[in-house]
Protein backbone atom coordinates (compact mmCIF):
# COMPACT_ATOMS: atom_id res chain seq x y z
CA UNK A 1 0.00 0.00 0.00
CA UNK A 2 1.25 3.03 -0.66
CA UNK A 3 1.23 6.06 1.85
CA UNK A 4 0.73 9.43 0.46
CA UNK A 5 1.34 13.01 2.20
CA UNK A 6 0.84 15.81 -0.05
CA UNK A 7 1.82 19.35 1.13
CA UNK A 8 -0.48 22.47 -0.15
CA UNK A 9 0.48 26.21 0.30
CA UNK A 10 -1.28 29.15 -1.07
CA UNK A 11 -0.33 28.20 -5.08
CA UNK A 12 -3.53 25.89 -4.97
CA UNK A 13 -6.03 28.38 -3.46
CA UNK A 14 -4.46 31.32 -5.83
CA UNK A 15 -6.21 29.12 -8.43
CA UNK A 16 -9.49 29.81 -7.52
CA UNK A 17 -9.15 33.27 -7.05
CA UNK A 18 -8.31 33.85 -3.04
CA UNK A 19 -5.70 36.55 -2.38
CA UNK A 20 -2.50 35.68 -1.22
CA UNK A 21 -0.33 36.87 1.11
CA UNK A 22 3.21 36.93 -0.33
CA UNK A 23 2.39 37.99 -4.00
CA UNK A 24 3.49 41.19 -5.22
CA UNK A 25 -0.18 42.45 -5.58
CA UNK A 26 -1.32 40.21 -2.61
CA UNK A 27 -2.44 40.86 1.42
CA UNK A 28 0.54 42.03 2.83
CA UNK A 29 0.88 44.86 0.01
CA UNK A 30 -2.45 46.17 1.45
CA UNK A 31 -1.69 45.48 5.69
CA UNK A 32 1.13 44.70 7.83
CA UNK A 33 1.66 41.69 9.12
CA UNK A 34 2.39 43.01 12.36
CA UNK A 35 -1.18 45.08 12.54
CA UNK A 36 -3.07 41.77 12.02
CA UNK A 37 -1.17 38.54 11.88
CA UNK A 38 0.59 38.45 15.97
CA UNK A 39 -0.68 38.42 19.48
CA UNK A 40 0.42 41.31 20.19
CA UNK A 41 -1.52 42.78 17.11
CA UNK A 42 -5.04 41.61 18.79
CA UNK A 43 -3.94 42.63 21.94
CA UNK A 44 -3.37 46.03 20.98
CA UNK A 45 -6.41 46.01 18.33
CA UNK A 46 -8.68 43.22 18.30
CA UNK A 47 -11.18 45.11 16.60
CA UNK A 48 -9.64 45.46 13.51
CA UNK A 49 -7.73 42.10 13.73
CA UNK A 50 -11.30 40.96 13.65
CA UNK A 51 -12.71 43.09 10.80
CA UNK A 52 -9.21 41.38 9.02
CA UNK A 53 -10.49 37.84 9.09
CA UNK A 54 -14.13 38.82 8.70
CA UNK A 55 -12.56 40.09 4.93
CA UNK A 56 -11.08 37.08 4.34
CA UNK A 57 -14.09 35.05 5.64
CA UNK A 58 -16.26 37.14 3.49
CA UNK A 59 -14.08 36.65 0.49
CA UNK A 60 -13.61 32.61 0.79
CA UNK A 61 -17.68 32.67 0.57
CA UNK A 62 -16.89 33.84 -2.86
CA UNK A 63 -14.76 31.29 -4.27
CA UNK A 64 -15.20 27.29 -5.22
CA UNK A 65 -12.70 24.40 -5.36
CA UNK A 66 -10.72 24.29 -8.70
CA UNK A 67 -9.36 21.35 -10.45
CA UNK A 68 -6.71 20.13 -8.50
CA UNK A 69 -8.39 20.30 -4.94
CA UNK A 70 -11.12 17.91 -6.96
CA UNK A 71 -8.42 15.48 -8.56
CA UNK A 72 -7.11 15.04 -4.74
CA UNK A 73 -10.42 14.28 -3.29
CA UNK A 74 -10.71 12.10 -6.46
CA UNK A 75 -7.77 10.12 -5.12
CA UNK A 76 -8.89 9.69 -1.82
CA UNK A 77 -12.06 8.56 -2.39
CA UNK A 78 -10.45 5.91 -4.93
CA UNK A 79 -8.24 5.24 -1.64
CA UNK A 80 -11.81 4.49 -0.03
CA UNK A 81 -13.60 2.57 -1.89
CA UNK A 82 -10.60 -0.04 -2.65
CA UNK A 83 -10.28 1.48 -6.55
CA UNK A 84 -6.38 2.52 -5.87
CA UNK A 85 -4.24 0.44 -2.84
CA UNK A 86 -3.41 3.27 -0.98
CA UNK A 87 -3.40 6.38 1.82
CA UNK A 88 -3.81 10.25 1.11
CA UNK A 89 -2.89 12.45 3.66
CA UNK A 90 -3.71 16.51 3.07
CA UNK A 91 -1.34 18.65 5.31
CA UNK A 92 -2.00 22.28 3.69
CA UNK A 93 -0.56 25.44 5.08
CA UNK A 94 -4.13 26.99 3.91
CA UNK A 95 -6.49 28.34 6.34
CA UNK A 96 -9.94 27.70 3.68
CA UNK A 97 -11.98 25.50 3.46
CA UNK A 98 -11.65 24.39 -0.45
CA UNK A 99 -10.43 20.99 0.49
CA UNK A 100 -13.07 20.03 2.32
CA UNK A 101 -15.91 21.17 0.46
CA UNK A 102 -14.07 19.38 -3.02
CA UNK A 103 -14.75 15.88 -0.73
CA UNK A 104 -11.56 15.67 1.16
CA UNK A 105 -11.78 14.39 4.32
CA UNK A 106 -8.58 13.67 5.30
CA UNK A 107 -7.20 17.02 5.72
CA UNK A 108 -4.57 18.38 8.66
CA UNK A 109 -4.89 22.25 8.99
CA UNK A 110 -1.12 22.63 10.32
CA UNK A 111 -2.22 26.86 10.18
CA UNK A 112 -5.51 27.15 11.67
CA UNK A 113 -9.06 27.58 10.22
CA UNK A 114 -10.52 30.32 8.95
CA UNK A 115 -13.87 28.80 9.58
CA UNK A 116 -13.56 28.30 13.18
CA UNK A 117 -13.33 30.36 15.46
CA UNK A 118 -11.17 30.00 19.70
CA UNK A 119 -12.36 30.50 22.84
CA UNK A 120 -9.20 32.09 25.10
CA UNK A 121 -11.45 31.02 28.01
CA UNK A 122 -12.69 27.74 27.70
CA UNK A 123 -10.81 26.76 24.88
CA UNK A 124 -13.16 25.89 22.35
CA UNK A 125 -12.75 26.01 18.61
CA UNK A 126 -16.73 25.99 17.11
CA UNK A 127 -17.29 26.10 13.61
CA UNK A 128 -17.64 29.88 12.33
CA UNK A 129 -19.31 31.22 9.50
CA UNK A 130 -20.31 34.74 10.58
CA UNK A 131 -18.63 38.62 11.39
CA UNK A 132 -16.56 38.24 14.61
CA UNK A 133 -16.21 41.27 17.14
CA UNK A 134 -14.49 41.64 20.16
CA UNK A 135 -17.70 41.93 21.94
CA UNK A 136 -19.37 38.39 20.31
CA UNK A 137 -19.97 36.17 22.97
CA UNK A 138 -18.61 32.13 22.83
CA UNK A 139 -21.07 29.81 22.02
CA UNK A 140 -19.70 27.06 24.58
CA UNK A 141 -19.56 29.55 27.28
CA UNK A 142 -20.70 32.47 26.59
CA UNK A 143 -18.14 35.20 27.23
CA UNK A 144 -16.49 37.44 25.21
CA UNK A 145 -13.15 35.91 24.41
CA UNK A 146 -12.92 34.58 21.21
CA UNK A 147 -10.31 35.05 18.62
CA UNK A 148 -9.56 33.73 14.92
CA UNK A 149 -8.45 30.28 15.04
CA UNK A 150 -5.06 30.97 13.01
CA UNK A 151 -1.68 30.24 14.14
CA UNK A 152 -0.37 33.59 13.77
CA UNK A 153 3.72 34.64 13.39
CA UNK A 154 5.39 33.47 16.62
CA UNK A 155 2.89 30.55 17.68
CA UNK A 156 3.48 27.30 16.71
CA UNK A 157 1.77 25.35 14.29
CA UNK A 158 -0.78 22.72 14.87
CA UNK A 159 -0.60 19.00 14.87
CA UNK A 160 3.06 18.79 14.27
CA UNK A 161 3.94 15.66 15.94
CA UNK A 162 1.63 13.69 13.94
CA UNK A 163 2.63 15.26 10.71
CA UNK A 164 5.95 14.52 11.65
CA UNK A 165 4.72 10.78 11.98
CA UNK A 166 3.31 10.54 8.82
CA UNK A 167 5.98 12.19 7.20
CA UNK A 168 8.13 9.34 8.44
CA UNK A 169 5.94 6.89 7.45
CA UNK A 170 5.17 7.67 3.75
CA UNK A 171 6.38 6.42 0.73
CA UNK A 172 5.77 9.34 -1.35
CA UNK A 173 5.79 13.48 -0.12
CA UNK A 174 4.33 15.86 -2.64
CA UNK A 175 4.14 19.76 -2.89
CA UNK A 176 2.05 21.94 -4.60
CA UNK A 177 1.72 25.50 -4.91
CA UNK A 178 4.25 26.02 -1.90
CA UNK A 179 6.77 28.86 -2.00
CA UNK A 180 9.49 26.78 0.39
CA UNK A 181 10.16 29.53 2.19
CA UNK A 182 7.83 29.41 5.76
CA UNK A 183 9.08 26.24 8.11
CA UNK A 184 8.58 24.38 9.31
CA UNK A 185 6.82 23.45 6.57
CA UNK A 186 9.87 24.22 3.79
CA UNK A 187 11.86 21.33 6.00
CA UNK A 188 9.38 18.20 5.23
CA UNK A 189 10.82 17.47 2.20
CA UNK A 190 14.19 17.02 4.14
CA UNK A 191 12.22 14.52 6.46
CA UNK A 192 11.66 12.31 4.31
CA UNK A 193 14.90 11.93 2.51
CA UNK A 194 16.18 8.58 2.51
CA UNK A 195 12.83 6.76 2.63
CA UNK A 196 10.22 8.33 0.71
CA UNK A 197 10.11 9.82 -3.02
CA UNK A 198 9.81 13.11 -3.55
CA UNK A 199 7.57 15.50 -6.14
CA UNK A 200 7.00 19.57 -6.45
CA UNK A 201 4.06 20.68 -8.14
CA UNK A 202 4.55 24.26 -8.80
CA UNK A 203 4.11 26.94 -11.63
CA UNK A 204 8.14 27.89 -10.93
CA UNK A 205 10.80 26.11 -8.28
CA UNK A 206 10.38 26.89 -4.54
CA UNK A 207 13.19 27.75 -2.57
CA UNK A 208 13.92 23.93 -1.41
CA UNK A 209 13.18 22.48 -4.95
CA UNK A 210 17.00 21.04 -4.94
CA UNK A 211 15.10 19.03 -1.87
CA UNK A 212 12.90 17.28 -4.68
CA UNK A 213 13.47 13.73 -6.45
CA UNK A 214 10.65 15.30 -9.80
CA UNK A 215 9.44 18.26 -10.21
CA UNK A 216 6.15 19.10 -12.44
CA UNK A 217 6.06 22.57 -13.77
CA UNK A 218 2.00 24.46 -14.44
CA UNK A 219 -0.88 25.55 -12.92
CA UNK A 220 -2.04 22.95 -10.05
CA UNK A 221 -5.64 22.97 -12.03
CA UNK A 222 -3.27 21.02 -14.71
CA UNK A 223 -0.57 19.45 -13.39
CA UNK A 224 -2.46 18.17 -9.87
CA UNK A 225 -5.44 16.13 -12.63
CA UNK A 226 -2.65 14.78 -14.87
CA UNK A 227 -0.45 13.32 -11.48
CA UNK A 228 -3.79 11.70 -9.72
CA UNK A 229 -4.24 10.37 -13.48
CA UNK A 230 -0.77 8.92 -13.26
CA UNK A 231 -1.28 7.48 -10.43
CA UNK A 232 -4.66 5.46 -10.90
CA UNK A 233 -3.65 4.37 -13.88
CA UNK A 234 -0.98 2.06 -12.35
Amino acid sequence: MERIVVLTGAGISRESGLDTFRDADGIWSRYDIADVCTPDAFRRDPALVDRFYNDRRAELGRVRPNAAHLALARLEEAARTGQWPGELLIVTQNIDDLHERAGSRNVWHMHGELLRVRCTSCGGTPEWQADCLPHTPCPLCGRPTLRPDVVWFGEIPLHMPRIEAALEACDLFVAIGTSGTVYPAAGFAALVEGHADTLEINQKPSAVSTRFDRFMTGPATRMVPRWVDERLAR
